[in-house]
């Protein structure tokens, strides 16, 4: 088998599989907003004080009973995690960035003096220096202010992508902006959520009382992760659109549209 057929094959693996995990990632985190926006509606009188909301559900011909606590209570025998759908989202979309642009020739315009490597370099420097930003400007008193951090994060992302536009292919350039938004959101999940929740498990172990600043951290971060999925998927799907995206003489303008355009639909869908 020839390269170009295996370079084909496994950018269709790695694109089927990638897609899948990030049906489950972003289904189970719109399933959670949701949840959060309904369950404090439907509190029975009679529950303890510790109950901040509760929900019945049904589906498939079965019926569920969804209790929230403000404070773990009970410890159940098998605690169920929601973590790996992020993991091998971001696993498989790494390898598909490798496989399509950094080992596939679309990095750059023909005539660039890049290599493919130094292209690649740069590209992976992006990814951890966005999650930088983002991580001190959010933990910075800017980040306090909730319209002051997203005009500043709106302007950043714009400034990056005019920047990598003229460094990278103006599709690559797009996909990098989606690439930065996507490992913000991994690492959300995998550096400050799941800490946050397993130190308020700990202390409920211990008999403790859980430090709740934490619960407030992970809730950001989550609220953060639910902005950024839909301008996602609208970067992903602009591969299929030239002429009306990265090819637009105002490409910087379209993507902006589609990072306003996401979270509007985001704060609607979570209410």
């Amino acid at each position: 088998m020839e390269w170009s057929q295996i370079h084909a094959l496994l950018n269709l693996l790695f694109r089927w599989f990638h897609v899948i995990a990030g049906i489950a990632w972003i289904g189970q985190t719109y399933l959670f907003n949701w949840m959060e926006k309904t369950l404090p509606k439907e509190i029975d009188p009679k529950a303890d004080n510790n109950v901040s909301g509760q929900l019945w559900m049904v589906h498939g011909g079965g019926f569920y009973f969804v209790e929230k606590q403000k404070i773990p209570k009970l410890m159940p025998r098998t605690l169920h995690w929601f973590k790996w759908e992020s993991a091998l989202t971001w696993i498989s979309g790494m390898f598909l960035l490798i496989i399509v642009y950094y080992m596939g020739g679309l990095m750059f315009e023909p005539g660039s003096e890049l290599t493919e490597l130094t292209a690649g370099l740069i590209g992976i420097g992006v990814l951890i220096v966005g999650y930088l930003v983002y991580h001190f400007l959010w933990t910075s008193p800017l980040g306090k202010n909730e319209i002051v951090g997203s005009t500043i994060s709106f302007l950043l992302t714009i400034a990056l992508f005019i920047g990598l536009d003229q460094i990278f292919s103006s599709r690559a350039a797009m996909m990098h902006i989606g690439a930065v938004f996507g490992t913000i959101m991994t690492a959300n999940v995998w550096m400050i959520i799941l800490p946050a929740q397993r130190q308020m498990i700990a202390a409920t172990e211990k008999g403790e009382k859980p430090d709740m600043s934490l619960a407030g951290k992970a809730r950001r971060c989550s609220k953060h992760n639910t902005y950024m999925s839909i301008p996602v998927i609208f970067i992903m799907i602009s591969n299929h659109f030239p002429v009306t995206t990265y090819g637009n003489s105002y490409n910087w303008l379209v993507l902006g549209f589609f990072i306003v355009l996401g979270w509007l639909a985001a704060k609607w869908m979570r209410g």
